[in-house]
Parts: C-alpha cells; sequence; structure tokens
C-alpha cells in the first residue's frame, strides 16, 4: 500500500481518516470525502480557492 496520504478539497481530512473519492479535473486528481460530496453537486462555488477552474462550474438544478 502507498503511504501518500491525500487530503479532502473541502475539510483537509486524509485517506486515513476518511474514505476519499478520487475526480480528474483539467488533468489533474483531486480527491473528496462522501461528506462534502454534495458541494460538488449542488454548492461549486464553495470551492472556489480549492480547485482550480471552480468558478465556472454550474450547480446542479434541480426539477421540482
Amino acid at each position: 500500500m502507498s503511504s501518500t496520504t491525500h487530503p479532502c478539497l473541502v475539510c483537509d481530512r486524509t485517506d486515513q481518516q476518511v474514505p476519499l473519492i478520487q475526480l480528474q479535473y483539467r488533468g489533474q486528481s483531486y480527491w473528496i470525502c462522501p461528506q462534502d460530496f454534495p458541494i460538488l453537486i449542488h454548492k461549486p462555488e464553495e470551492l472556489i480557492g480549492k480547485l482550480p477552474g471552480a468558478e465556472h462550474l454550474a450547480p446542479h438544478e434541480h426539477e421540482d
């Protein structure tokens, strides 16, 4: 197993503390924990400054 730890984009917890989901964006790998994953979908503006280009991501539009 690798000794490299990866931080969650949002809470900075590592894969040693919580499960992390790896995502690819703009040729880079990032990790996010399941607790913070909804931010990526519903409130990507909260990732500005944490994920390059997040200001260009649109939140999921809900159909009521």
